[in-house]
């Protein structure tokens, strides 16, 4: 027999669990993730959250500048919701036991990070998202109605595909019934029969050789959306980090948060010259895209593998309140921050498109909500301000449970779905076709669809891609289900939409970057205008 639930949510970061609480008092409850349920993209999350706390700041200069990061491609109604709506969202998370730095006369000590035109950040310490990571999974722990399954493993939302019904061509007319889960301690494929699914899944950084994000972030939700004809968007927008640690060999790259910039922190290139002032006048606090873009251009002109960010004009005493985990490892390496420079290098960060959804969080399928990285909102636009991510999963969370609270006494069970088939698949023989597909995968994506692109790499990498994808389907259909295969069937899905997309964007505009289309695409923006 299916097992069934009011609410099923796939993930467990900052977006599933700010949900869980919002509707565990309507219905039953079931949240699963495929690791840990601790293990998210929000964990890692190190600068903090964006929110209008107090003056000078207001709610239109943070609007003004998530347009202005935004490169012209937000959705200004969407901005003007997400701010005027993160002051509420942030005393919701003070509520639920997160604690928020504060400076000694009591009040919140709010950073400055690119692209900011005030002191807006609430964080704790260097380790905001464990810190909110730590306290909601407290909170959900203690309610009745939520249970969390860990190591349970999304293969497919359940739509009337698996009906053997003929799906008509609009895309409202696909509903979500639950999702096909598999168990990955006992090797089980589980049917999960819900009335309302949210997809709070993340990110998609593993699709590239160098990323930010935790070996989870495989895009899981968003290919299961992809695959059920659902609307994905913006999928080219993949924002990348300036400045990771640069530690050949290690996965994911150790993150250097851009609140150090903030601080007082610059760049410097491999002679030790400050070299941010020659491509915009905000220097080392510009938006991520430009930063990283620089330094992109710097180490093509070098040929060196990284650069340099220097903190050493900031005090041993502020880095230790401030920053100890950053501290912390780069001591681990043998590099003592207040005396050394950090060697960083952009890496794949935030993915800014991913499921489309209106202002309610609904997706285009019937009951199947997306909210956090794995939704396109519209807020972030071509390119994502510093630390709006946060704040956009809290405020769509809390969206997207008051509308759903409501829909569900309309809905009910599905029943007739059929059990999972698995029939003429066996375990894999050779997992080396699965762990080597997925490496070619990254390095395809870093060589060819990374900071820059251009016509002739995106092709290159539009005709690899689509061999690995004839090969992986091909192992799919003769294999039992595993984790690994999945995942790398999904990523395989998420490389296909950011190349198609990026083929399809005949511009430069925010993180697509392309040589073919230089004319909109000026790197020394500020110096030229």
């Amino acid at each position: 027999m299916p097992r069934k639930t009011d609410f099923l949510i796939i993930g467990s970061g900052i977006a599933g669990l700010s949900y869980a609480l919002k509707v565990a008092d309507f219905g039953k409850v079931l949240m699963i993730t495929k690791a840990n349920e601790d293990e998210s993209n929000t964990k890692y999350a190190q600068g903090g959250i964006a929110a209008v706390m107090h003056s000078p700041d207001s709610y239109e200069k943070h609007i003004k500048d998530t347009l202005i990061a935004g490169a012209g491609l937000c959705d200004e109604e969407v901005v003007r919701m997400v701010v005027s709506e993160s002051t509420l969202g942030i005393k919701e998370l003070i509520e639920w036991g997160v604690e928020f730095d504060k400076n000694e006369k009591g009040k919140f000590d709010l950073a400055k990070e690119g692209g900011h035109s005030e002191h807006r950040i609430l964080h704790h310490k260097d380790i905001t998202g464990f810190e909110i990571e730590r306290a909601l999974l407290q909170k959900v722990r203690t309610h009745k109605n939520i249970e969390i399954l860990p190591h349970h493993f999304a293969v497919e939302i359940i739509t009337q595909h698996h009906l053997g019904e003929e799906v008509t061509r609009r895309r409202n007319d696909i509903q979500c019934f639950g999702a096909y889960v598999l168990d990955t301690k006992i090797g089980k494929v589980e049917t999960l029969l819900s009335k309302i699914t949210l997809m709070a899944t993340g990110g998609a950084g593993q699709v590239y050789a160098t990323t930010t994000n935790p070996t989870i972030a495989t895009g899981d939700g968003i290919a299961m959306v992809y695959r059920a004809k659902g609307i994905v968007e913006n999928m080219e927008f993949m924002q990348f980090h300036p400045t990771s640690l640069y530690l050949p060999g290690e996965s994911p790259s150790f993150l250097i948060t851009e609140a150090m910039r903030g601080h007082g922190a610059v760049l410097r290139n491999r002679q030790g010259n400050e070299f941010m002032h020659k491509y915009d006048k905000r220097a080392s606090l510009a938006p991520r895209d430009i930063v990283a873009r620089a330094i992109d251009n710097e180490m093509k002109l070098s040929g060196d593998d990284f650069v340099y960010l220097d903190c050493t004009k900031i005090s041993k005493e502020e880095i230790l309140k401030h920053f100890p985990n950053i501290y912390a490892k780069c001591l681990s390496v043998g590099i003592d921050i207040t005396h050394d420079y950090i060697p960083v290098v952009p890496a794949a960060h935030y993915l800014c498109g991913g499921i489309k959804v209106n202002m309610n969080g609904q997706s285009s399928i019937d009951n199947l909500y997306a909210v956090g990285e794995c939704s396109s909102t519209g807020l972030h636009g071509a390119n994502r301000l510093a630390s709006n991510s946060l704040l956009e999963a809290v405020v769509y969370a809390n969206r997207a449970a008051k509308h759903a609270v409501e829909k569900i006494k309309q809905i009910r069970y599905c029943e007739n779905i059929p059990d999972w088939n698995d029939e003429g698949t066996a375990a894999p023989e050779e997992m080396i076709l699965i762990t080597q597909t997925r490496k070619e995968l990254q390095q395809i994506m870093s060589a060819y669809v990374g900071i820059v692109r251009s016509d002739i790499r995106l092709k290159r990498a539009f005709d690899r891609v689509k061999i690995l994808y004839e090969e992986t389907e091909t192992l799919y259909k003769k294999t039992t289900v595993s984790v690994k295969l999945c995942e790398i069937r999904n990523l395989i899905n998420v490389a296909y939409m950011i190349i198609k997309m990026a083929m399809q964007r005949k511009e430069s505009v925010g993180l697509h970057y392309s040589l073919d289309y230089p004319s909109k695409n000026k790197l020394l923006t500020d110096k030229e205008e």
